[in-house]
């Protein structure tokens, strides 16, 4: 059972070692020249004026949680609408059950008020 995994194992050490081997190489080939102007923050050529770190709401990182969570379920019909007949009635009521699981879930998000952007 273990010699029918053998290849992924060695593609995914092979896929690490390279980006750990490129990392370190960089970091002792490339050049590290430091300098006042370097370490400025760039924004459209200018200088900044006043504070340079801005804070983002947290609304905005819910909305876009919950729109790639809701998206990603969706992304589930496809192959259920694909392969509809073959699956049967068991096919079905799995994926009417799904939707309701989904539909709950919506509800919920939205009696919570995460959906609000206020």
């Amino acid at each position: 059972m273990f010699q029918d995994y053998m290849p992924v194992l060695l593609m995914m050490i092979v896929g690490v070692g390279f980006g750990v081997v490129a990392v370190v190489a960089s970091a002792f080939l490339g050049p590290n020249r430091k300098s006042r102007v370097k370490k400025e923050t760039y924004e459209c050529g200018m200088t900044t004026i006043g504070a340079t770190y801005v804070q983002s709401p947290i609304k905005y990182y819910v909305v876009a949680l919950l729109f790639l969570v809701f998206d990603l379920e969706c992304v589930f019909l496809y192959p259920w609408a694909v392969h509809f007949k073959s699956l049967g009635l068991f096919g079905f009521v799995e994926m009417v059950i799904f939707m309701v699981i989904l539909f709950v879930c919506y509800v919920y998000v939205w009696k919570k008020g995460a959906l609000e952007w206020e």
